[in-house]
C-alpha cells in the first residue's frame, strides 16, 4: 500500500472532501483502524457475551458475582461487543479505508504484471552486474542468442534491433496482487458471516427429534440479516449418546471419547444416519452441528393425588462439576388436585446420603436427590420460566427424600408420587450457519500464498545492448535485481558463457 501525504489541509470546498477520503484512504490510516479494532475486539475475549450458545447464562453469573461494574460495563455495551455501534463503526471505516487503499493498489499490480520488461538505462555499468565483451558475431546474431536463451529461463522478452530486454519474477507481484485482495475479501467475509448468519444451541435426550426451525431452540441468536422463516429444513433425533472415561490412573475420570449417533431427515424426506463427534460436525447445507457438551437426564413418572400420570419421561440435568453431579427441576403443572414441583439433584455415581457429590462421572450407581414442592407454579401468569429453575414464591416444601433407579416417593396428604425409572444420556448441540466462512477461507488461502510468493520470488532484469565500433561489435549486459535480495548470478553467469562461446544455445541445450 503506498503512502500519500495528508498534511496539507485544504481551506475550502471540495477540496476538505478530498482531503477526508485521501486520510481514510491512506496506508496509515488502515493501519490504525486495524489496531482499534483488535483493541476493541479484547473485551470480547475476556468478558461474557450475550446470546452466546456455548454458555448462554454468562452474563447472568457475572451480574450476580459483580452486581458494582456490571451495569456499568452494560451501558458501553461490552456484553455485547461484536453487535455495539462503536465495534460496527470502526469496522465499517476499516472496509471503506481498505476498499480505497487496497483497490487502486491492486489495479497498479496488475498493470506490473501485465507490463513489457523496461527499456534499459542509458549507463549499464553502473547496475550491480555488468559486462562488456567485444564479439565477432553479428548483432543480429547476439541478440537472437540471448533473446532464445533468456526465453529457455522462463523470462520475458523483448527484442528490438539494438538491444533485448527481460525481465522474469512476475509472479511476486501476483503474489502482493493476492496479499493485498486478501484483506479485502477477508474483511467482507467475516462482514456476510456476521449479516447473514446465526448461532444457536439445543439440548435433547436420547430419543428426543430437533426440527431446524426457531422455536425448537433453547437459545437462538440471528444475525441483522438473517432469514429466519428461512432456515434450512431438516430435522434429527439422537438415538444414542456414547461416553467413555478413564477408569483408573492420575486422571482417572477424565473423559476420552463422545460419540453421538443420529438420524437427519432432509426436506426431500431422505434420512441418513451418522455420528457427530467433538470437532467432527454434522454438515447439512451449509448449516453445522457441531457436538459441544453432554449430561444426563433422569426419566421420571409422576402420578398425582387422583393416581394419574402428570408427567413422564426424561428431564435433563445440568451438569455442576467434572464428575457431572447435575441439577435440575421436574414440574408437574397437570397435576390434580394440586401442582407439584421437584427441585432435584443426581449423582452418577452416589455414595450414601452423606454426600452431595458424585464420585465418578460414569453410571455406576445414579442417585436422585428430590426436595418436592406443592402450590401454584406460576406456569399459568404468561410471564416466561425457565425449565432448570423452580419458582418457589407460591410452593410448600413437603418433603425429600434420595432415591435409586426404580424407587419411589409418597407425598403426605396423598397429594401424589414420583417415581425413578432410569437415567438416559443428553447431548448440546452448538448449531451454527456461517455463510462467509469459505471466503474467509480463500482469504486465508490467498494470503498464505500471495505472502509466501512475495517474499520467495526474486523479480529481476537483464538487459543485453549490441553497438558498432571499430573493433567490431561490442556487447554490453547487465542484470538489475527489484528486491532486496540481489538476483542469482546463475542466469547472468550462464548468459554471459552463451554469448562468449562459439557454440548456440540450441547446441548448450
Amino acid at each position: 500500500m503506498s503512502k500519500r501525504s495528508t498534511s496539507v489541509r485544504p481551506s475550502h470546498g471540495w477540496g476538505w472532501a478530498r482531503w477526508v477520503w485521501r486520510t481514510l484512504t491512506s496506508m496509515r490510516t488502515a493501519v490504525v483502524l486495524l489496531i482499534f479494532l483488535a483493541l476493541a475486539a479484547v473485551p470480547g475475549s475476556f468478558l461474557p457475551q450475550r446470546n452466546v450458545a456455548s454458555d448462554p447464562a454468562s452474563v447472568q453469573r457475572f451480574y450476580l458475582e459483580h452486581p458494582g461494574i456490571a451495569p456499568w460495563l452494560d451501558r458501553f455495551s461490552l456484553f455485547d461487543v461484536y453487535a455495539a455501534p462503536w465495534f460496527a463503526a470502526v469496522y465499517m471505516l476499516l472496509l471503506v479505508s481498505m476498499m480505497g487503499c487496497v483497490l487502486p493498489r491492486c489495479a497498479r499490480l496488475w498493470r506490473e504484471c501485465r507490463a513489457a520488461p523496461a527499456r534499459p538505462p542509458t549507463q549499464l555499468s553502473r547496475l550491480e552486474r555488468f559486462r562488456e565483451f567485444p564479439s565477432d558475431v553479428p548483432v543480429d546474431a547476439v541478440l537472437s542468442r540471448a533473446a532464445e536463451f533468456l526465453r529457455r529461463r522462463r523470462y520475458r522478452v523483448v527484442l528490438t534491433d539494438t538491444d533485448v530486454r527481460a525481465e522474469k519474477g512476475y509472479l511476486r507481484e501476483v503474489g502482493n496482487l493476492a496479499f493485498h485482495l486478501s484483506l479485502l475479501v477477508l474483511l467482507v467475509g467475516v462482514a456476510i458471516g456476521k449479516l447473514f448468519g446465526f448461532e444457536g444451541r439445543a439440548a435433547l435426550a436420547e430419543g428426543e427429534t430437533f426440527t431446524n426451525v426457531q422455536s425448537s431452540y433453547d437459545a437462538f441468536t440471528p444475525s441483522a440479516l438473517t432469514q429466519v422463516d428461512g432456515l434450512t429444513s431438516f430435522s434429527m433425533t439422537l438415538e444414542s449418546l456414547d461416553a467413555e472415561f478413564a477408569l483408573g490412573g492420575p486422571r482417572m475420570g477424565e473423559p476420552r471419547a463422545f460419540d453421538a449417533r443420529v438420524t437427519y431427515t432432509r426436506d426431500d424426506g431422505s434420512a441418513e444416519s451418522t455420528n457427530i463427534r467433538p470437532n467432527q460436525p454434522l454438515n447439512i447445507e451449509g448449516t453445522k452441528l457441531f457436538l459441544s457438551g453432554h449430561g444426563y437426564a433422569p426419566r421420571v413418572t409422576v402420578r398425582d393425588g387422583d393416581g394419574e400420570v402428570a408427567f413422564s419421561g426424561p428431564v435433563i440435568f445440568l451438569p455442576m462439576d467434572g464428575n457431572f453431579t447435575s441439577d435440575g427441576v421436574i414440574k408437574a403443572p397437570n397435576a390434580s388436585p394440586v401442582q407439584l414441583g421437584f427441585q432435584g439433584l443426581l449423582l452418577p455415581t452416589g455414595p450414601g446420603r452423606e454426600s452431595d457429590r458424585s464420585q465418578f462421572p460414569d453410571l455406576f450407581a445414579p442417585r436422585l436427590d428430590l426436595t418436592a414442592y406443592t402450590g401454584d407454579l406460576g406456569m399459568d401468569s404468561g410471564l416466561p420460566q425457565s425449565v432448570f429453575t423452580l419458582e418457589r414464591a407460591g410452593l410448600e416444601k413437603v418433603g425429600d427424600q434420595s432415591l435409586r433407579v426404580g424407587e419411589t416417593m409418597k407425598l403426605p396428604d396423598g397429594a401424589g408420587t414420583i417415581t425413578f425409572d432410569g437415567v438416559d444420556r443428553f447431548a448440546n448441540f452448538q448449531i451454527a450457519y456461517d455463510p462467509g466462512k469459505e471466503i474467509s477461507l480463500v482469504a486465508a488461502i490467498m494470503l498464505m500464498v500471495g505472502l509466501t510468493a512475495s517474499l520467495l520470488i526474486r523479480r529481476r532484469r537483464v538487459w543485453v545492448r549490441c553497438s558498432q565500433s571499430s573493433r567490431g561489435v561490442i556487447v554490453e549486459m547487465a542484470g538489475h535485481s527489484l528486491t532486496r535480495r540481489g538476483s542469482p548470478a546463475a542466469d547472468f553467469d550462464d548468459l554471459v558463457r552463451a554469448l562468449t562461446e562459439p557454440t548456440s544455445p540450441e547446441a548448450r541445450s
